[in-house]
């Protein structure tokens, strides 16, 4: 398994210690509630994840640690990246906030764009609706 380090993208403002945990609704499909907290080795990844978070705060990537055992995220290694490239990984334990990264890398606004267009589409996609 993956030994890290590891790290979450969010619009929280966490402090080190903090806990994350799951039981709260998914930042991309509001009306499904995480059984999961979703994590990953690339800080870019979670750069990302940050940038695409809903809310109107500033995105931050934290790194975290894992306070219990954890498996690849099959939503990423069994449909898209088999062998699980992304090292994106999910555990139903807390993860513990480390530190706040501040040198992670931005999406440009274009890029940021076309991330949030691909969201729309599979959402819109996953709920039935026609997708033109």
């Amino acid at each position: 398994m993956d030994e890290g380090p590891f790290f979450h993208g969010t619009k929280a403002d966490l402090r080190p210690g903090d806990l994350l945990t799951a039981g709260f609704p998914s930042n991309y499909r509001p009306e499904i509630t995480m059984n999961h907290v979703y994590f990953t080795a690339r800080v870019d990844g979670a750069g990302l994840a940050a940038e695409l978070a809903p809310g109107a705060a500033a995105p931050q990537v934290y790194e975290v640690e894992p306070t219990g055992p954890f498996e690849d995220d099959p939503n990423v290694t069994d449909k898209k990246f088999p062998g699980n490239p992304t090292r994106s990984y999910r555990s139903s334990e807390p993860l513990r906030v480390v530190r706040e990264v501040a040198d992670w890398p931005r999406l440009s606004a274009e890029a940021l764009a076309a991330w949030r267009t691909r969201l729309a589409a599979l959402s819109s996609d996953e709920r039935g609706e026609i997708i033109n």
